[in-house]
């Protein structure tokens, strides 16, 4: 189960359970997160979404409980969502609107009053960058503008948290990073906290310090990724050629890294964080052995994501 110093999480889960149509979604999830942002990843039909929806407050726990920011989504559900920005998957909006009527409708219903929903709602939609669009009908929207609109809706009333389901999904190149863009702003600003789900692996990694992996309704695992970047394990292998490797092994191993000879020519190398690169040449110069191929790499969120799906 992560943990966290703070006194209170941004979302905690305590043996979560969802039960839909009588058939288990979401099993026994515990965790308590705290990230700024924190991805939640997992194969189709992993539960991502219906946890999301579970936070809502849209599908009631069939067992166990969720809390955001300490405020439990069933019993105090209006207190919990008033602090959550949603952006949907799937498009929610209402024909034959403006952009403007749509996200201030969405403003006033977060709870926010209509003339200060009016203004919240011109300084959203000039923050995503679309200004001069504001006042066009929703339906003349291109795909990537209504992903901006819905993007703007979810932030309009300042949340403290923001719930992203799949938000760069489907977008072209430069609509997905002026997206991305947006959110490692709302990171890095301290007002929200975001939870971004997805299925692109290179978006989580890009975006998020923590990340939550789902398979089949339960935690497969979960990962710092800030600390696992700082303590991430290098490994190596080097093909070399020369008289004496054992000895070119052994000298590399008393600074600290781990060797394993593998073959007639290679050597496994696990090299600590303080070990460069640089150092296994300046070895192999002083031992009189050439190092003609090397192979190097550090964990990704693919390996990471790759082991947990395998269990």
């Amino acid at each position: 189960m992560p943990e966290t110093s703070q006194a209170t999480p941004v979302i905690e889960l305590d043996g979560l359970e969802v039960r839909l149509g009588g058939r288990p979604i979401l099993k026994g999830l515990s965790a308590a997160v705290s990230g700024r942002a924190i991805g939640l990843l997992g194969p189709n039909g992993a539960g991502k979404t219906t946890l999301l929806h579970t936070l809502l407050g849209f599908f009631p726990p069939s067992a166990g409980r969720a809390r955001i920011f300490g405020h439990d989504v069933v019993a105090e559900g209006r207190q919990a969502r008033r602090l959550v920005g949603y952006m949907p998957e799937r498009d929610a909006f209402i024909a034959g609107i403006s952009g403007v009527h749509y996200v201030r409708l969405m403003a006033e219903l977060s709870g926010l009053p209509p003339s200060e929903a009016l203004e919240r709602t011109h300084e959203a939609f000039f923050y995503v960058g679309m200004g001069e669009a504001r006042y066009r009908n929703l339906d003349t929207y291109s795909f990537g503008m209504k992903q901006l609109a819905k993007f703007a809706q979810a932030v309009v009333h300042g949340p403290r948290l923001l719930l992203l389901d799949e938000p760069t999904n489907g977008l072209d190149p430069p609509a997905r990073a002026r997206m991305l863009r947006l959110i490692r702003q709302v990171r890095d600003s301290g007002t929200a906290h975001v939870i971004l789900s997805s299925h692109l692996l290179r978006d989580v990694e890009e975006v998020c310090d923590e990340v939550l992996v789902l398979k089949d309704g339960a935690i497969a695992t979960y990962c710092n990724l800030e600390a696992e970047r700082r303590a991430n394990t290098k490994f190596i292998l080097v093909e070399t050629r020369g008289a004496d490797r054992a000895a070119f092994a052994e000298e590399v191993g008393r600074l600290g890294a781990e060797c394993a000879l593998a073959g007639e020519r290679r050597i496994k190398v696990v090299l600590p964080e303080a070990l460069e690169i640089r150092d296994l040449y300046r070895i192999a110069a002083a031992q009189k052995i050439q190092i003609r191929r090397l192979d190097y790499r550090r964990d990704s969120l693919q390996d990471i994501f790759l082991r947990a799906m395998e269990g």
